[in-house]
């Protein structure tokens, strides 16, 4: 971050020798994975990335859960395929490829969800000493993954801030490398290969609206950052899309912020929701959130406990889709926006699942199963009106 201001840091390229020097058809060429877009990532030495074999994440038709939903034109972009389950592969695939290629030998970060795990199973990858300090309210299944990757775990009471407090002052005590959301500008640079994948997955062109589950914020200013660069070297001139940044009402700073119209957010009290990724107070890089969301004619939007398990369970039984809460805040906020008129009818709308539901096994839905006794046999039930609008049928 900056010394002089203690915002955030962006990573800079030569646009024009990108666009001198390559042809988005050379892609076609290249493995299927991150690495593809090389050219726009910050590394050095392209034979000594840290990779876990990374691929490109699939779009995926869902017209069954559209019609639920009441969106004709719905794809979700799955990243819960990725090494460690999110999307948080990306941005600890750069950032610790860079950090090693900075002669780091120690890093530490805090995360209420996915980060802590992802950048613990790069770190060992790479040989790095990774500390991990997290709420205790995070989910005990990434908690265990973290651990299970060698990385130092910590818990400590409140939320992400709080751990956030602890990274920092153990940093400048060590000297360890801050890892932290923005406070190291190499994560964004990962997670905006989002963007890239999009833009190539639909022709270089882009769907009408984009709806991202919003916690710090990187993934949305990441996508944001690649469809500039993108613009930039000539390989995309299709308008930009409206972008969403769903929040849920236990914590939802940024909706807050857009709302009243403020530049960037207030901490948010007593944040609180099972959506563990997005349970963060205040984002470092809010006000860059909050501009890309105006400039882009986009939206804020929070959504309530109830309507994310609700979307956990429409997902699953219409598509066969585990998508993670966080994901499922993202198609609730987009029913929402449907149902109040701001998606249109016939606008293509793109849905991020952030994360597999398997990491989330305390919030999965779904009926209770029934035990049988020996030699009984499942009951014969018709298919109910209630069941059906549920499945989308």
């Amino acid at each position: 971050m900056c010394k002089n201001d203690g915002g955030p840091l962006l990573v800079r390229y030569d646009l024009r020798r990108v666009r001198d020097g390559i042809s988005r058809d050379a892609l076609g060429s290249r493995p299927s994975t991150l690495w593809r877009y090389r050219e726009l990532l910050p590394h050095e030495d392209g034979d000594a990335v840290v990779s876990l074999g990374e691929p490109n994440t699939p779009l995926v038709e869902t017209p069954a859960l559209g019609r639920a939903l009441g969106l004709a034109r719905l794809r979700v972009k799955d990243e819960g395929l990725l090494p460690t389950g999110t999307f948080k592969a990306r941005g600890a695939a750069v950032g610790v490829t860079r950090a090693r290629e900075l002669g780091v030998t120690a890093l530490a970060l805090p995360t209420a969800g996915n980060a802590g795990a992802a950048w613990a199973a790069y770190g060992a990858r790479a040989g790095l000493r990774v500390v991990v300090v997290m709420p205790a309210t995070t989910p005990d299944v990434i908690v265990r993954e973290t651990a299970a990757y060698g990385a130092e775990v910590y818990l400590v009471p409140g939320s992400i801030a709080d751990a956030g407090a602890v990274v920092r002052a153990a940093c400048a005590k060590y000297g360890w490398y801050d890892a932290s959301t923005l406070r190291e500008p190499y994560r964004i640079e990962g997670k905006k290969t989002m963007g890239f994948e999009l833009a190539e997955q639909m022709g270089w062109r882009l769907p009408d609206v984009i709806v991202y589950p919003t916690g710090g914020g990187v993934g949305l200013i990441g996508m944001w950052k690649a469809f500039d660069e993108l613009r930039a070297i000539g390989w995309l001139r299709a308008k930009l899309p409206r972008f969403v940044a769903v929040q849920s009402t236990g914590c939802a700073p940024i909706v807050k912020a857009f709302i009243d119209g403020r530049p960037e957010s207030e901490a948010w009290p007593d944040p609180h929701t099972f959506a563990a990724g997005i349970r963060v107070p205040k984002a470092l890089g809010d006000f860059i959130v909050l501009r890309a969301l105006r400039e882009s004619q986009g939206i804020a939007v929070a959504v309530t406990e109830e309507e994310i398990a609700g979307r956990m369970r429409v997902a699953g039984e219409t598509e066969g889709m585990l998508v993670c809460p966080e994901g499922a805040a993202g198609l609730a906020g987009a029913a929402t926006l449907r149902r109040d008129g701001w998606i249109r009818d016939d606008d293509e709308v793109v849905v991020f699942n952030t994360g597999t539901g398997l990491k989330y096994a305390e919030s999965l839905q779904g009926e209770r199963p029934r035990t049988l006794g020996i030699g009984e046999l499942p009951l014969e039930r018709e298919l109910n009106n209630e069941t059906r609008e549920r499945r989308g049928r």
